[in-house]
């Protein structure tokens, strides 16, 4: 990673402050591991979707409770009255409440769907989410790094060090200049 203000290549990506200019990196690190998109944050007030399982589940442990509720109340009338039908009732209210509740719960819990999983991405600071980027196509990373953001002032082309030879030194020059002073005057 390199830090956008000064163009320091950084050592690792977990680093909060560039090494050279102290730029705060943090939200750097955010845009790199969206693919370059600002992180969306559900506000508040907005209210949490439920899922078709965790529904389904609710649903089963409610009816489980309310037969924990109605069979006593319902067999506590057939046991003053004198009729059937009380006790009939009774009886269907715990087969349905109970099994019903059960098997609701079990069914909700196997065969419903759950709620979709986030794509979750490690940061230098824990699990972060990332948003499906659908009608965006997926963005390659170049394979040699960025140029820095600013050349140097003095900037000068590298001398060639691959010479077989070594260089002549100063006094040969020159000495070669005299010589051929001599040869024209004779």
């Amino acid at each position: 990673m390199f830090c956008p203000q000064c163009g320091q290549q950084q050592v690792t990506g977990i680093i909060r402050f560039c090494s050279r200019c102290g730029f705060p990196l943090d939200g750097v690190i955010q845009l790199l591991s969206n693919g370059g998109a600002l992180p969306a944050y559900r506000s508040a007030d907005e209210p949490v979707q439920i899922s078709a399982r965790r529904k389904g589940v609710k649903q089963g442990v409610s009816l489980f409770l309310l037969g924990a509720l109605l069979v006593p109340i319902l067999g506590t009338f057939a046991s003053f009255s004198a009729s059937a039908f009380p006790q009939i009732l009774a009886i269907l209210a715990a087969i349905i409440c109970f099994a019903g509740g059960a098997l609701r719960t079990f069914y909700a819990a196997v065969f419903e769907e759950g709620a979709p999983k986030p794509i979750r991405s490690y940061g230098p600071y824990g699990p972060m989410h990332i948003p499906q980027q659908q009608f965006i196509p997926p963005v390659q990373s170049p394979a040699l790094p960025p140029p820095p953001a600013r050349q140097p002032p003095s900037w000068r082309t590298r001398p060639t060090t691959a010479e077989l030879a070594n260089p002549p030194s100063v006094t040969e020059n020159t000495t070669r200049l005299l010589d051929k002073e001599d040869r024209t005057d004779r």
